[in-house]
């Protein structure tokens, strides 16, 4: 291994050293701790440290950083205190999660590190978010996220790149390609020696370098991030290395070849630059030897201290709270006139409005800039905004919510279309696992809100009607609304971005067009979690949401009947002070929704309803809901799936009962 110093002085190749073997004398320790017992697990990052080490020491301390497992060298370079580390892995009060999440899973906003998920390849995409908002701010500042060869086969490594080339984002992709995704080789991977071929295909630079040694990782790295601050561009940056133990320690070693293994043990980063740094005579072997007892003893006195801490105690209270960012919303009333509005310009308005108000407000969705979005609600913002700020995507939820992500966590807010809410399932991983779940891990808030045109009664067939607000009401730390009328859709939209946390914005795709009503003009809000009492009466209450408002209105003026109709208009927080109080003025409930039966949202609020309100019922708590089966196309089939054409007949029964 051939060791080109540069121009670097003795002291910077000895405090390279420093950096290089601290990483490798904590796994060390870690190991024997893992074998006592006192940890639970632990990915060894052994043999590629000069990866890490020399990705950290390329940055400035305000670019941020996206490790993955094997990246204990980035936390160590950027001067992140052992014992916290050391609690972090041991689930202590004092860690980065607050013993909520384990080993690497964590972020540091005062480290500028962005932790990872198990998924992978999600926070390729966050690294697109950070980066854009650099280049936005027009800030001289480069971004390096990490994946791994294994972790390049997922789609979001293909959206991720996709969406950097075509923005021409600061993001330097590092791949580290250490030959095996736990068990499986790199032939069963992909076909190709090395991930340069990338380059071409994405319209991108692409170098390989010897990831095992250091000072080649510095000098091809470190001139390749300063190109990148003043010429923003991605690049992506192979690091060929090897893992010398399990995927985790549990995993072992045995499917690897034993000449591979002693091949990459001769290429041992650590031995290597030692005895370059001997040779070179910048230190001997005696110097080098008592950096590490330094080293050793502050890493054993972190482990003492870290142990010393006091098992954690659990607060429900503390945990729940910690699912968002402490936000109190206060209710803006409008202040200037109101006009006739469709809903669909509601939505547009409501956007507009806080365009207006949040400068660092980004719109991002497919056909949105130019074409309006393909219910031209974003229509003529380009004129208004700028393209920079009305960003039309590739096809790519998952990099785009990602992104969305990242844009908050260098403080902007963002919006994100899915053209159509049945779209969300390519993205799906990024809303439940990223969003939802970033503050309550590690304290950063998830500024996105995601707008869901839903619903059907459109003819427009299985893969564009679909209600699927429940799978998302389901998951803890995110906010879930979904208004009926063009007012409450303004107010909840503008209520929604004010909100720093993740909302899921559903928007009925039958109502865009179909319905007028008197709106605001200016910027307001309604309140988040606050049902309202669309009709009252004393016969029976109607619960329901969205469409299903407009067809309860219409089946109870029919009927003739006295009713309280109940609209949630909020599904996540739902409010549960007005469910209870209808409930016990009429002793007799339907919840109604567009949503499949089985599943859907009505499950819970009469779980919720019986366990609360069993002694005001006297009756049988009903449902009526849509078929059970996908959302068909012809008319006909249409009419006979949604739950309107049935919804007569289960009023007259409740009523009867």
């Amino acid at each position: 291994m051939k060791f080109d110093p540069k121009k670097r002085s003795d002291k910077q190749l000895i405090e390279i050293y420093h950096q290089l073997v601290t990483p490798r004398l904590i796994e060390e320790k870690m190991l024997i701790l893992l074998r006592q017992g006192k940890i639970s697990k632990w990915f060894s990052g052994i043999g590629q440290e000069a990866i890490s080490v020399g990705a950290a020491i390329a940055l400035q301390e305000d670019e941020y950083i996206l490790p993955m497992h094997r990246n204990l060298g980035v936390f160590t370079t950027r001067g992140v205190k052992l014992e916290q580390l050391l609690e972090q892995f041991q689930g202590k009060a004092g860690g980065f999660t607050k013993g909520r999440d384990r080993s690497f899973h964590f972020g540091s906003k005062a480290h500028n590190i962005v932790g990872m998920i198990s998924h992978l390849g999600p926070q390729l995409a966050v690294a697109d978010g950070i980066a854009l908002a650099r280049l936005l701010r027009k800030e001289p500042k480069a971004t390096i996220v990490f994946t791994g060869d294994g972790g390049a086969s997922e789609g979001d490594f293909h959206e991720a790149l996709n969406v950097a080339s075509v923005w021409n984002l600061p993001v330097i992709f590092i791949i580290e390609n250490n030959g095996y995704g736990l068990s499986t080789p790199s032939k069963e991977q992909f076909n190709f020696d090395s991930f340069t071929v990338k380059g071409l295909a994405y319209g991108m630079e692409a170098y390989s370098v010897e990831g095992n040694n250091i000072l080649e990782v510095l000098n091809e790295l470190e001139p390749i991030v300063e190109s990148v601050r003043n010429n923003p561009r991605p690049i992506i940056f192979e690091a060929k290395t090897f893992r010398m133990r399990g995927h985790e320690e549990a995993s072992g070693t045995k499917y690897v070849p034993k000449e591979l293994m002693e091949f990459w043990a001769g290429k041992d980063p650590i031995e290597n630059y030692e005895k370059f740094l001997i040779d070179h005579q910048a230190a001997s072997e005696n110097e080098l030897s008592q950096i590490k007892d330094q080293i050793k003893k502050a890493i054993n006195d972190s482990v003492k201290a870290a142990f010393a801490q006091p098992p954690i105690e659990a607060n429900t209270q503390a945990e729940v709270a910690d699912l968002f960012k402490p936000f109190e919303q206060k209710v803006s009333e409008s202040s200037r006139s109101a006009s006739s509005k469709r809903f669909v310009d509601a939505i547009s308005d409501g956007l507009k409005e806080s365009m207006k108000k949040y400068p660092e407000l980004v719109i991002m969705g497919q056909d949105v800039a130019d074409y309006g979005g393909v219910f031209k609600i974003t229509e003529g913002f380009v004129k208004e905004f700028g393209k920079e700020r009305v960003r039309n995507t590739p096809i790519c939820e998952s990099a785009i919510v990602g992104a969305g992500l990242g844009l908050s966590i260098q403080g902007m807010k963002s919006v994100v279309e899915m053209q159509f809410a049945d779209f969300v399932t390519c993205g799906f991983n990024q809303i439940v696992n990223n969003l939802a779940k970033s503050h309550y891990r590690w304290g950063q808030n998830a500024d996105v809100v995601v707008r869901m045109p839903t619903g059907a009664g459109v003819g427009a067939g299985p893969f564009h009607s679909q209600s699927n607000e429940a799978w998302f009401v389901h998951t803890p730390g995110l906010k879930v609304v979904y208004p009926s009328n063009p007012a409450d859709a303004k107010g909840l939209l503008c209520a929604a971005i004010e909100d720093p946390n993740p909302y899921l914005f559903f928007e009925h795709k039958y109502l865009y067009r179909s319905l007028t009503d008197e709106v605001p003009d200016d910027w307001y809000t309604v309140e988040v979690g606050k049902a309202h009492l669309v009709k009252e009466g004393s016969e029976c209450s109607i619960i329901t949401y969205g469409m299903g408002v407009h067809w309860a209105v219409a089946a109870v003026e029919e009927l003739g009947v006295s009713v309280d109709l109940l609209d949630l208009r909020t599904l996540l927080p739902w409010d549960k002070e007005a469910v209870k109080k209808t409930v016990e003025k009429t002793n007799r409930v339907l919840i109604l929704h567009e949503d499949c039966l089985t599943g859907g949202i009505g499950g819970e609020l009469s779980a919720w309803i019986s366990e609360h309100c069993f002694r005001s019922l006297d009756a049988p708590i009903m449902r009526e809901a849509s078929l059970d089966t996908p959302v068909p196309f012809a008319k006909a089939l249409e009419e006979n799936f949604l739950p309107s054409s049935r919804l007569k007949e289960r009023i007259q029964q409740l009523i009867e009962y």
